[in-house]
């Protein structure tokens, strides 16, 4: 392989690791940073159920048709309840959400530091005694990992009232065979799988969002760079880790 690939792929990932380990050790500091906290919680959180749930809404609705359609009235009724439920708890619901958030929350991330470094506002956090480690990357990652299983867990109980919907209204299902049909094969390391995925998929998004925003230059340009490398990092990992987890649990 050749030297000047490999080079700037381990810089890059040995500047990403000093990164997070410069978090982590801010980590016991929570209690001192809970409002900050708080505040992002609310910003990646709260502000993001309305995308959220209007994408699991359709979400659910589309699984079950599609559901309905392969299996073209071969299987009983109760099945279609539980290819909604499989489809939405295992993939659908923490895949979509981690990629919704890293669209809307990782660039967001990204600019807003960003702007400040390129400011000099980072500098003067510091020649005030204040570590931006601790201000600015510590809450916005704990917030991500607080956020995301969350925001998966009303996206997987929108999604099953979507694909209840369309069971009913367009293939005359009775809601309490669709709502049976949710606890049928039913396995709980499914529901646990994927909201360690949702895990996982909060702690890339959080991450690569803070790291470019630190490492952006290069006045506005700059700012739109990192913006769009959080993006495109964040989907790359969140599909890596969506896998890996898969493997390990499924």
């Amino acid at each position: 392989m050749n030297k000047g690939f490999i080079e700037p792929v381990f810089g890059y990932i040995g500047r990403v690791c000093l990164f997070l380990w410069a978090i982590i050790t801010k980590l016991h500091q929570i209690p001192r940073s809970f409002k900050l906290i708080v505040s992002q919680v609310l910003y990646t959180g709260i502000n993001s159920l309305p995308i959220v749930i209007v994408v699991s809404l359709f979400m659910g609705m589309v699984t079950a048709y599609q559901a309905a359609f392969q299996v073209g009235g071969f299987l009983p009724e109760p099945y279609l309840g539980m290819a909604v439920a499989k489809a939405l708890m295992i993939e659908l619901s923490p895949l979509l959400t981690g990629l919704i958030i890293a669209g809307r929350v990782g660039s967001s991330l990204a600019a807003e530091i960003g702007t400040m470094k390129v400011t000099e506002q980072i500098d003067a956090l510091e020649s005030l005694a204040i570590d931006p480690i601790r201000y600015l990357a510590m809450p916005r990652f704990v917030a991500g990992l607080i956020s995301l299983p969350l925001l998966t867990v009303v996206s997987e109980l929108v999604g099953f009232f979507g694909g209840g919907l369309c069971a009913v209204v367009l293939f005359d299902i009775r809601p309490i065979v669709y709502i049976e049909g949710l606890r049928v094969n039913y396995f709980p390391h499914e529901l646990w799988g994927g909201l360690l995925k949702a895990l996982s998929f909060g702690f890339v998004i959080t991450l690569m969002g803070t790291y470019y925003g630190f490492m952006a230059e290069g006045g506005a340009e700059g700012v739109g760079k990192a913006a769009t490398k959080a993006v495109v990092s964040s989907s790359i990992l969140i599909l890596f880790f969506d896998l890996l987890i898969a493997w390990i649990v499924f």
